[in-house]
């Protein structure tokens, strides 16, 4: 897998069989790491640098000095490592939540098509036709831990009692790796993720549906005999699978996990399996002695991802969906002087209003507004409907408003054309815009699912508790419950979609645009691309 990449340099991410010395080879040049291994799988990130800005080099990987990419017979595309070009306009794709099932007649009749699937096939067919993103940004739910598949489960049926807790849901590492491998392995999603750069940030399916609810959640699950080795493997196999990659050199060389790595001898194998279990129970336990979050510059483009999960604050007198810490973190990042502010986060920052005022009430009804009965009825509403995005941490929906409103404004250097928050979690597709007449435009452009769509009836569900009749009761409901108005007004501009969709933001000249295609099944026999909506928003007058 292509990871971080920017100007001169890229990560080149590798899991093999066993333990091994791993080359990248490019042009004329070659680069290599040894293996590190944890809980009996071995991996490789190899730091490839000195590369040319605004160039695509195809590279080779050898395993021992055979090389074992790309497959022999292959029928795509070289991969490549293509740098970044300064100042070039930044062309980025996103989506979340996407289920590991075959992409075959039943897979297709369940899950619907893979966006992702098709996008990469239109890729390697179409080579120099169209512009590649810079990066594909994964907003969550990469894979479920929950909710597994008839191949999973397989798998779990071979190595334990699923009669036995946590039942067919994930256990330990191993099966972690599993699932990792069912969620990448497809030969056109493989070679995707070798030539076009990728970061990640998690939410509450890659370890557990309503990860971090509130503190009765985190109270029940802890009392289970499965959660905490869950939790170590879930927390651990990100670090691994997901995060390291988003790493640039500079951050990795502050990271301590990869400083053990680092520093240690080359001709032998580094087993981190205790250091990294024990590493992941310190950050769950003190979120504040690691940054899962992370912030990119493309040009005049700033990306900041945000992590909402990890950062929570669950103690009912000071709740947070980013605690104070990671609030510093993202304030002192919100600043004007680019030309476009991206802001990724797996969580909608600004729901459709219906549901946004509805879960505004249930946090304050979960919390004692109305009595200790309604707050149990409110609580368990809160985690039968996942009640728990910005609008139900009332404190921090009303923060990052402020610092999104000043930077609109120009109270944190010069306003940027646009503000726009990238999310994902609710299953289908939106965007919003804030209602505003000077300064920035501030947009939520929502992509979900890339394959996990909702069911006919849950898609009716959605769209009359999110918008429609549902608007005006849950407002009163929220103001009954002695919430104060939100601090903005925003309204829908397009959607939703409920289609299986990746999403593109793309700078142009005529300002940011935004696309979202489906996957659909060609006559053929491998599916096609359809777009499914498309917006430019353009800066103000």
């Amino acid at each position: 897998m292509l990871r971080y990449v920017d100007s001169d340099s890229a990560s080149v991410w590798v899991e093999t069989a066993g333990a091994a010395s791993v080359m990248v080879r490019a042009g004329t040049r070659s680069w290599s790491a040894r293996t590190f291994a944890v809980h009996g799988h071995h991996y490789a990130l190899v730091e490839v640098d000195g590369l040319t800005p605004g160039a695509a080099t195809p590279y080779t990987v050898d395993v021992d000095g055979a090389e074992v990419w790309p497959p022999e017979s292959s029928p795509f595309p070289a991969s490549v490592i293509s740098t970044l070009t300064p100042d070039a306009p930044l062309r980025l794709a996103f989506g979340s939540c996407r289920t590991s099932v075959p992409h075959d007649a039943a897979g297709n009749r369940t899950h619907g098509v893979d966006a992702l699937r098709s996008y990469a096939l239109q890729m390697a067919a179409r080579p120099g036709t169209f512009a590649w993103p810079d990066l594909v940004l994964f907003l969550g739910d990469q894979v479920y831990a929950d909710t597994t598949s008839e191949q999973m489960q397989e798998f779990i049926r071979a190595r334990r009692d699923p009669n036995e807790p946590p039942g067919e849901e994930l256990a330990d590492f191993e099966e972690y790796a599993h699932l990792y491998g069912l969620a990448w392995s497809d030969p056109a999603n493989r070679w995707l993720l070798s030539t076009v750069p990728t970061a990640m940030i998690f939410d509450d399916h890659d370890i557990r549906d309503d990860w971090n609810a509130s503190l009765s959640w985190k109270r029940e699950m802890e009392q289970t005999s499965w959660w905490h080795g869950r939790l170590v493997a879930g927390l651990g196999s990100y670090w691994v699978y997901q995060h390291l990659g988003n790493l640039s050199p500079a951050e990795r060389a502050t990271d301590e996990i990869w400083r053990l790595i680092a520093v240690h001898d080359a001709d032998t194998e580094l087993d981190l399996s205790d250091r990294l279990d024990a590493f992941v129970e310190r950050a769950d336990a003190d979120p504040a002695s690691y940054r899962w979050s992370y912030s990119r510059d493309y040009g005049d483009s700033r990306l900041i991802v945000v992590d909402s999960r990890v950062a929570r604050r669950l103690d009912p007198a000071h709740r947070a969906l980013v605690d104070d810490d990671e609030s510093g973190w993202l304030d002192d990042r919100m600043r004007g002087g680019v030309r476009h502010l991206l802001v990724g986060t797996s969580l909608p920052f600004l729901l459709p209003t219906g549901l946004h005022h509805l879960e505004a009430w249930n946090e304050a009804t979960a919390e004692g507004a109305w009595g200790e009965r309604m707050a149990t009825v409110a609580e368990t509403l809160r985690q039968a409907l996942d009640l728990e995005h910005w609008a139900a941490f009332q404190s921090s929906f009303r923060r990052v408003a402020q610092m999104a409103t000043e930077v609109a404004d120009g109270k944190r250097g010069p306003a940027p054309e646009t503000i726009t928050f990238l999310s994902g979690d609710v299953h289908y597709s939106y965007v919003a815009e804030v209602e505003r007449t000077s300064g920035s435009r501030i947009i939520q452009a929502v992509c979900s699912p890339i394959r996990n769509p909702l069911a006919l009836p849950l898609r009716s569900f959605s769209a009359v508790l999110s918008y429609a009749i549902a608007n005006r009761p849950s407002e009163m409901l929220a103001r009954a419950a002695g919430v104060p108005a939100p601090p903005l007004r925003w309204r829908g501009i397009r959607g939703p979609w409920f289609e299986n969709c990746l999403a593109s933001v793309a700078e142009t000249p005529e300002g940011l645009r935004l696309r979202w295609i489906t996957g659909v099944q060609g006559d053929g026999g491998e599916p096609r691309v359809r777009k499914v909506a498309a917006v430019t928003v353009a800066p103000r007058d």
